[in-house]
């Protein structure tokens, strides 16, 4: 499945703005470590693009991944991209352990992304300036962005093999990338 067609799966899926730029933020930072981890960049972005898209239509376990992976499976896309987006959910790690880069890289990127995104939306420079300590010094704060893992923001740090500092700026900057997109430019 290449990128054009992940993107109209996408909208056939998910009618929630948020939603759809949440995949678009994981996307450009599965891009980002394609490039770091020798990964298929098209691959990687279409996994990360398409990891949440049977979200709204079925959000609770193991529905959520399972659901969309048999409709991957239906239309041909990879074995590899599937399984990745299995591997995201902790109730498939028997099956589809975090045991391949691409799988560690969107464990590791989902959860940051979304909590950068909440952190640049209270700025008034959004993406433009921010640095890891002021990530950091949210992430110390549990009633921000509260629903957002914490554990699983440092698991996937170290999954990766990477400090919490480059972590964050490496998604910090693949979401630069994508600023406009996402709607994390700074106010005109």
């Amino acid at each position: 499945m290449n990128r054009h067609d992940a993107w109209d799966l996408l909208c056939e899926f998910v009618q929630s703005d948020s939603l759809r730029k949440h995949m678009l933020a994981v996307e450009a930072a599965m891009r980002h470590y394609a490039g770091l981890l020798g990964g298929d960049a098209e691959q990687w972005s279409v996994t990360g693009l398409l990891h949440d898209f049977d979200y709204e239509r079925w959000p609770n376990p193991p529905d959520h991944t399972r659901e969309g992976a048999r409709i991957l499976h239906e239309r041909g896309v990879d074995e590899e991209i599937v399984g990745a987006i299995l591997s995201h959910a902790d109730w498939n790690l028997d099956e589809y352990p975090r045991d391949r880069p691409i799988r560690k890289a969107l464990f590791a990127v989902d959860e940051l992304c979304g909590f950068i995104t909440a952190a640049a939306l209270v700025r008034p420079t959004r993406l433009e300036g921010m640095e890891p300590s002021s990530v950091k010094k949210k992430l110390k704060t549990p009633a921000f962005a509260a629903a957002v893992s914490r554990e699983d923001i440092t698991a996937g740090a170290e999954l990766l093999g990477l400090s919490l500092d480059d972590h964050i700026r490496n998604c910090i900057s693949a979401m630069k990338s994508s600023a406009g997109e996402l709607g994390l430019l700074p106010p005109t």
